[in-house]
């Protein structure tokens, strides 16, 4: 039997004046075209899972339109993606259908709104692909596929998940490799498309399983750069220091998603330097005061350190590891006068880099619950505009073309390559006054 897994990894922009910003911004440019490149850890774990049950390929589709569709007499094909994307990956289900190929759709956004698939004659797969799989290709074997696999509250031992099958990986296409040591967060942020929605309780491998994994990386590339996927990385702080010990020795360079915490304990960031740390991305949302009470749902939790986000970054990056801090705009009781707050914090602040979105209500999660129950989305099924630069909401205190206006003219200002140079040129000024690091 062949199966294909193909995972949707296009950066779909509709804003053109976003995509103006995105053309012009060389560092912007190239982030996003990374993060559309890196392979679909998900789909790596399902061919894991599927093992020598198949004849497994692995593919990502950019667009549909552009992409030239591989036509092997596949027994079954597999797409994952996101909201954004969700249409082109049905347009794409349908094709091979049409073909007389059975579908399986995945990933956050069929996971939410399985009815989708399922109203247009596919399979649809919720939740995580180590509970499903062995039973969807068994299914396939004897003939017998059914409509729905999965559910959201069948979460699985993470300590029996298999190696991701790197091995479907082509060498030469990919360096930046996906390693995830945990799944669930210990926040609960209303945003959150992620853990909120996909995990209900915070799980971990061990470390042996993660350096297992790694180990299989080594041997097919060289010189690896390992991203780690969790969507929040390090929050156990004793877990991670135990491997960092390990990873040291591997002479890795690694990036990480966590939460500003990590400023707090020195013996946790000098053994992520001396591991191969190279940036981290911290979801700061807003520098204002006030403005992030209620995001975080369990105890206020972003709003009682953001007093400190200040002294956080520049301790972290004292430490020699740079930090790509996250804003967001479109928060409620975000007036435009304290958009400029933003401008104001990345210059005092001396951060590495800055990602700047838009607030975006994901399908399932409680800001889009929210938001629906007030009549507060601009269109309740339009998935395309769930990128995080397109407007999906109505905001509070100004009107959506205002809001835009800003987030474009900010987006504009705080990723000029002049100014992404000037906050290069701060980071290494400052690591060679404070001699942490050798630049």
């Amino acid at each position: 039997m062949k199966v294909a897994l193909i995972a949707m990894s296009g950066t779909p922009l509709r804003d053109h004046r976003v995509m103006e910003i995105v053309a012009g911004s060389n560092s912007l440019n190239a982030r996003l075209k990374a993060v559309a490149s890196l392979p679909s850890l998900a789909l790596l774990t399902v061919a894991a899972v599927i093992g020598d049950s198949a004849l497994v390929s692995y593919h990502q589709c950019p667009s549909v339109e552009t992409w030239d569709k591989p036509d092997e007499n596949f027994d079954l094909v597999a797409i994952s993606s996101y909201s954004a994307q969700i249409n082109e990956a049905y347009e794409l289900a349908n094709y091979y259908k049409a073909n007389g190929v059975p579908v399986v759709l995945g990933g956050p956004h069929v996971s939410m709104l399985p009815g989708e698939a399922l109203a247009l004659g596919h399979i649809a797969c919720v939740g995580e692909a180590e509970m499903v799989w062995k039973q969807i290709i068994d299914d396939l074997k004897n003939g017998c596929l059914e409509p729905l696999y999965g559910a959201l509250d069948q979460v699985s031992d993470l300590t029996e998940s298999p190696v991701p099958a790197f091995d479907l990986l082509d060498p030469r296409l990919f360096n930046r490799i996906p390693i995830q040591t945990s799944r669930g967060c210990p926040h609960r942020c209303e945003f959150c498309a992620a853990s909120v929605l996909l995990s209900p309780r915070y799980r971990q491998k061990t470390i042996h399983q993660v350096l297992n994994e790694i180990d299989h990386v080594l041997e097919r590339w060289k010189h690896p750069f390992i991203e780690f996927v969790d969507d929040n990385a390090l929050s156990d702080r004793n877990y991670w220091k135990s491997l960092l010990i390990e990873l040291r020795a591997r002479k890795l360079r690694w990036f990480a998603e966590c939460d500003i915490s990590i400023a707090q304990d020195d013996e946790l960031l000098d053994s992520m330097k001396t591991s191969g740390c190279r940036e981290v991305l911290i979801g700061l949302e807003s520098p204002t005061v006030g403005q992030l009470s209620g995001v975080e749902l369990n105890n206020n939790w972003k709003h009682r350190v953001q007093p400190g986000y200040l002294d956080a970054i520049r301790k972290i990056q004292d430490h020699g590891i740079r930090v790509i801090g996250c804003f967001m705009l479109g928060l409620d009781r975000q007036s435009l006068d304290s958009i400029d707050d933003i401008r104001e914090f990345v210059e005092q602040s001396g951060l590495f880099d800055v990602q700047l979105t838009l607030q975006t209500a994901f399908p399932g999660t409680p800001l889009y619950e929210r938001l629906e129950r007030a009549d507060r989305l601009q269109a309740k099924d339009d998935w395309k505009s769930c990128t995080l630069f397109d407007l999906n909401i109505i905001p509070t205190e100004n009107n959506s073309e205002e809001l835009e206006n800003s987030f474009h003219n900010l987006m504009r200002a705080l990723h000029s390559d002049d100014l992404s140079k000037r906050r290069r040129m701060r980071f290494n000024s400052t690591m060679r006054k404070n001699r942490t690091v050798k630049i």
